[in-house]
């Protein structure tokens, strides 16, 4: 099964994408969606919906999954970030494909093995579990991070919402 990870974002939202066999997992790639900052928020949005719906049509996913949103202290960051969040998961939607989503602490638990992980161990440890893989960065760590639990919840049969 193919799977695509995502972390929203507004100015660069991660994607990964692996196979899973069971508990095989392989990297088929990773990357960035990024948005122009100088852009207004409407038209920033529907072009991260322009690049999803082409990275899906691309590479033909089977299941997706999402990470959820934390809490900033900046509340307008946090309306951003859902504002991408909503465009990622009605893409996937509109696609015909299930999203999982998943606690930013249980994907680091999943992945390291405790909740309170940090961005480098998370980094760390996807790299270990998908060797040869190059990494585009943070954003796309956590993306292949988030469908890798997506991948063990699938895998154990429960459906992704933590």
């Amino acid at each position: 099964m193919i799977i695509l990870g995502l972390d929203p974002s507004l100015s660069s939202t991660g994607w990964g994408l692996i196979r899973a066999e069971g508990n095989r997992l392989a990297h088929l790639g990773n990357g960035q969606l990024k948005t122009a900052p100088s852009e207004p928020l409407p038209t920033r949005l529907s072009h991260l919906a322009t690049q999803l719906e082409t990275l899906l049509a691309d590479h033909a996913p089977e299941a997706a999954a999402a990470e959820e949103i934390f809490v900033n202290k900046n509340p307008q960051s946090t309306l951003k970030l859902a504002q991408a969040r909503g465009v990622v998961l009605m893409v996937a939607a509109r696609a015909a494909l299930h999203v999982g989503e998943y606690a930013p602490t249980l994907v680091k638990k999943a992945v390291v093995g405790t909740g309170t992980a940090s961005k480098d161990q998370v980094h760390a440890m996807v790299s270990r579990l998908l060797p040869g893989a190059k990494i585009a960065g943070p954003d796309a760590a956590d993306a292949l991070a988030v469908a890798i639990t997506h991948a063990h919840h699938l895998a154990s049969g429960r459906r992704g919402v933590a």
